[in-house]
């Protein structure tokens, strides 16, 4: 009997830029979970949201600067080499073609998955993948309507179902959640802030050097 390959984490978002709270979350998944790696999947073309300030480039950039020798952190550039709109269900279709039988955990904050059945093809993703909803320690949810019945079909109660099957489980995991938001990151530096602590020192060397996010010195000073 061959042993199943351990699951691999799937953290996608915008990453405009990538943060400190963004890598903590990894972290603590990697570690608690039994994850072979946790794969972070900058988007092209978000679906959900307003389309990122720093070019795709600089994200991919900024994003291996901030994992740069940490075991188990992989950067994973598919979306922005596919064109289009980055539907989760198409970049989930692309790694399960390629790695059949390794189990397959997407991991979503918890305004994510709410926001679930908004997505593109949404109910295909269980077939695809598990799902990890993350969320503060001592926070509740309750789930309704269609989430609702997903979240009691596909339920998890322990970390090791995930290593069971490929895919089709849902686990609440609580974690760490540190109040950094990418948005008030770019709002400071475009203020003339130092985003030291924010960020990785690789990254915020990079923002700096390229000048991302700041204002023209001009704008700054009549601000």
């Amino acid at each position: 009997m061959v042993a199943r390959p351990a699951p691999v984490g799937l953290f996608g978002g915008s990453f405009d830029p990538v943060h400190v709270g963004h890598l903590r979350t990894a972290w603590e998944l990697l570690t608690g979970l039994g994850l072979a790696e946790v794969r972070f999947i900058p988007s092209r073309l978000p679906p959900h949201r307003a389309a990122a300030i720093a070019p795709a480039a600089m994200r991919l950039r900024m994003l291996e600067a901030a994992v740069a020798g940490q075991p188990g952190f992989v950067v994973d550039d598919c979306e922005l080499r596919r064109e289009g709109p980055s539907y989760t269900v198409d970049t989930l279709t692309g790694l399960r073609a390629g790695q059949p039988q390794r189990p397959l955990v997407l991991i979503l904050g918890m305004d994510a998955f709410l926001g679930l059945p908004g997505w593109h093809r949404w109910r295909e993703i269980p077939a695809l993948a598990h799902i990890v909803v993350v969320q503060r320690p001592g926070w509740t949810q309750r789930f309704e309507g269609e989430l609702g019945q997903l979240f009691a079909d596909h339920e998890l109660h322990e970390p090791a179902a995930l290593a069971a099957a490929p895919a089709g489980g849902i686990l609440l995991r609580q974690v760490t959640q540190l109040e950094i938001a990418s948005s008030s990151i770019r709002s400071l530096v475009a203020a003339g802030g130092d985003p030291r602590y924010l960020v990785p020192d690789g990254v915020r060397e990079l923002m700096q050097s390229n000048r991302i996010y700041q204002r023209p010195k001009e704008v700054q000073s009549r601000a």
